[in-house]
């Protein structure tokens, strides 16, 4: 039988888009391979939000080449939307698949090896049936045509099995001046709360006790979804909440990234009282400066932003509170990198994703005058991770002697500490701490932790049987 592998490259919504084609090829009769050097078919999920990002794709498709000479290498995801013809002239590579198309990616690989095999082509998927690929080879068409929204959970990774993630939207209708996402992903769809809630209660019924709702740009969820004459108007982020929470026996929840002027009070609210929601706010920042914001297109001021955390924090005194920041934005003065810098000083953060500027071809930021030397903004970077890795340091010794909600994960590593009777088992906590449990325990358990101290950038805890255990 006919394997394949599907490896993915960047943020959670291209993971669960690999779910979806996982879930495709099954479908087809196919089975999943152990390893990519084992697959017929290798399809590499890429990301397009950085250059590096892309030159890792590039990377990829070389080792497959020399682990796997004899495989089909399937190159699809954001990367292959942006540049097709670029991708489809790599050597090994045998097929692109835009996101336009990744919704039939098996049934396109099927079809053209079936025509390969047969020299027919009537289980082939022609090119004019799809629309806008210029070869037999690329598969890509205008995003902004296509409506399709690829739905299925993650729960492959090593470290997630037990933490499904759910993809309920894709595409941005915003226009950031140094993003390429939606020239590559599209205008922001929805998936319909009726299919949210069966994704979310086959999940339950397959045992799953957390799952994690993301998207491109989750705020905008239920924004696009038709009104019906005389209907209510559809829910938004808050109401898809409130109806899992509703309409499923799901005992936890966790919200993925929230653009800032999407953290509504009521929101904040529900998220604060809910015991069914984790705490775990992840609130986009990119910068503290307003000039950088206004260069960026971003649609609120740091004055908005402050007040979004604090609140979040006030409700939430135990949350985890984390943010996106760019440094090396075009034209970012020391000035400005120092508004930002006080800012993340200033806010309560628990831990950042610091990124350095990447200029992104057809992007207004790519062609903007005084463009900040590299040297300069990775030297901004390491400023801002040692300031978040202080933070996330403090965060986490406040809760040393007290006790915290965690749930297993399927890693258990033997220690030579005998209090742990030779195994130690990865949890995550309700507010996004990493935490290990002493003794050997079964993956996707909630169980209250009572923690002893902090090391190597994690908790270390013991199970409190009276709690959950």
């Amino acid at each position: 039988m006919s394997s394949f592998y599907v490896e993915n490259f960047g943020c959670r919504a291209t993971q669960a888009d690999g779910a979806a084609i996982e879930r495709q090829f099954r479908e087809q009769g196919l089975d999943r391979a152990p390893e990519r050097s084992e697959a017929r078919f290798v399809v590499l999920n890429t990301c397009a939000v950085t250059a590096s990002a892309e030159q890792d794709a590039r990377a990829a498709i070389r080792r497959i080449r020399r682990e796997n000479p004899a495989c089909e290498v399937i190159v699809t995801g954001c990367y292959a939307q942006r540049a097709p013809s670029e991708v489809a002239a790599l050597p090994g590579v045998a097929l692109v698949v835009g996101n336009s198309h990744k919704h039939n990616l098996a049934q396109i690989a099927l079809g053209r090896q079936s025509e390969k095999n047969s020299n027919h082509q009537d289980s082939f998927v022609p090119i004019t049936t799809l629309g806008g690929a210029t070869r037999d080879s690329i598969f890509v068409s205008d995003i902004f045509a296509h409506t399709e929204l690829l739905a299925a959970p993650v729960f492959d990774s090593a470290t997630e099995r037990t933490r499904p993630n759910l993809k309920v939207q894709d595409g941005c209708n915003n226009r950031c001046s140094f993003c390429v996402i939606p020239s590559v992903r599209g205008r922001s769809r929805s998936l319909n709360l009726d299919e949210v809630l069966r994704e979310v209660n086959q999940l339950v019924d397959a045992g799953y006790r957390e799952v994690v709702i993301s998207g491109i740009n989750l705020g905008q969820w239920g924004r696009d979804l038709p009104v019906w004459d005389g209907g209510p108007p559809p829910p938004r982020l808050e109401g898809l909440v409130r109806a899992i929470l509703e309409h499923t026996s799901l005992e936890k929840l966790r919200i993925s990234s929230v653009e800032p002027m999407d953290w509504t009070d009521s929101f904040i609210q529900l998220m604060a009282e809910s015991p069914r929601i984790a705490k775990h706010a992840h609130v986009p920042m990119q910068s503290g400066s307003d000039a950088v914001l206004r260069r960026m297109h971003r649609r609120y001021r740091p004055w908005h932003y402050r007040e979004k955390i604090e609140k979040i924090r006030t409700a939430m005194p135990t949350a985890a509170i984390g943010a996106d920041v760019m440094t090396g934005f075009p034209g970012e003065t020391d000035a400005e990198f120092e508004g930002t810098r006080r800012m993340i000083e200033d806010l309560p953060f628990t831990y950042l994703h610091v990124f350095t500027f990447s200029s992104r071809p057809g992007t207004p930021a790519a062609a903007m005058p005084n463009q900040v030397p590299v040297a300069v903004a990775r030297e901004r970077n390491r400023m801002l991770r040692d300031l978040a890795a202080g933070k996330k340091h403090k965060f986490m010794h406040s809760f040393v002697g007290r006790s915290l909600d965690a749930i297993t994960l399927n890693i258990v590593t033997k220690t030579s500490d005998e209090s742990c009777q030779g195994f130690c088992t990865d949890t995550l906590t309700d507010n996004y701490l990493k935490l290990r449990l002493k003794g050997k325990h079964e993956p996707n358990q909630w169980m209250n932790v009572n923690v002893l101290h902090a090391a190597e950038g994690q908790l270390v805890g013991i199970s409190d049987c009276s709690h959950r255990c």
